[in-house]
């Protein structure tokens, strides 16, 4: 599109203009879809491909080009705020799950069990986070993805519920998750035209697997969370994103960006399979899926419509919500 054509319908601004808009939008439509019309995209092909199964490998590509993005002289910073993200937004808060546990046992408290807390609190969506940081911060935000990277998936929570003797901790499926950002590391820093050709590339790539990512949460089973789970949300979104909130404004020092942080608040599209996935490795949780399931879906959804809002009015706020600029692919 040329600098002097307008668009009749601005979609694109609009989705902008709302915080985390780029994955919001297309993830409650993705949802709207799955519930309303769950076969409407299984008729195969590439409309299968592109707007049901195609968020694992667009994932696998925004990580790459994330990864491009982060130079040798930035990678310093960029692990500092990955460590800084896992250690507020994951660590942190399943230890005080598992201090919880202390007390009130695997069953947890008001209908939500261990297993399900964990798996909602230890864990946070990538895509959003790569969203929001894209719109809202630097390339030290983006890379702190590294910190979904290792959080995502049921890891974390069979690693503190092994801490009681549950669980086993699959170490190549983290390696895995890792080797894309790495690989794009190594191949922005050799090359800058890579690096130039891939920066669009989030703005290309989140809507479609937010949609796909969408597909895979059925409203009914937010409603079968019931109170619950919108509860685990609600709570989830504010508290752990306070904590990143903290670590951004007093162990990073980013002073008015610091609001960045909430945007962390949130819960993984994949943790949706963690308790199926933990109560495989130990029967022992297999009474706690169905209802911790629900639960997470729950909190999957409500987490990623209150943490940007959350994140965004904190910004604020402080007077730093400045969209960064739309990156432009020059002609050849």
């Amino acid at each position: 599109m040329s600098s002097t054509e307008t668009s009749r319908v601005p979609l694109f601004a609009t989705m902008q203009r709302i915080p985390g808009g780029l994955m919001l939008i297309p993830l409650v439509l993705g949802t709207l879809v799955a519930t309303l019309a769950p076969g409407a995209l299984e008729i195969g092909s590439f409309t299968t491909g592109l707007f049901k199964d195609s968020a694992t490998p667009l994932i696998a590509l925004l990580i790459f080009a994330t990864g491009m993005q982060v130079s040798a002289r930035s990678s310093g910073p960029v692990l500092a705020h990955a460590g800084t993200v896992l250690l507020t937004k994951s660590l942190i808060p399943a230890g005080l799950v598992v201090l919880l546990g202390v007390f009130v046992g695997v069953d947890g408290i008001l209908g939500i069990s261990l297993l399900g807390l964990l798996a909602c609190v230890d864990n946070s969506n990538g895509g959003l986070w790569l969203a929001f940081a894209g719109q809202y911060g630097d390339e030290r935000d983006r890379g702190a993805y590294m910190a979904s990277a290792v959080n995502d998936g049921p890891f974390l929570t069979m690693l503190f519920l092994g801490a009681s003797g549950f669980g086993d901790i699959p170490v190549t499926d983290l390696i895995a998750a890792i080797v894309p950002f790495l690989l794009g590391v190594i191949i922005g820093n050799i090359d800058a035209e890579w690096r130039r050709v891939m920066d669009p590339v989030p703005h290309i790539v989140i809507p479609f697997f937010a949609f796909a990512l969408g597909t895979g949460i059925d409203l009914g089973d937010v409603v079968t969370g019931g109170l619950t789970g919108i509860l685990v949300g609600v709570v989830v979104a504010p508290f752990t994103g306070f904590l990143v909130y903290l670590g951004y404004r007093f162990l990073l020092r980013r002073g008015k960006q610091s609001g960045i942080g909430f945007a962390a608040g949130t819960t993984a599209g994949n943790a949706i399979a963690t308790p199926a996935i933990v109560a495989a490795a130990d029967p022992k949780f297999a009474e706690y899926v169905g209802t911790a399931t629900a639960q997470v879906a729950s909190s999957v959804l409500v987490t990623a419509i209150l943490a940007p809002l959350i994140a965004s009015f904190v910004l604020k706020r402080a007077g730093a919500l400045k969209t960064q600029p739309t990156p432009q692919v020059e002609p050849s």
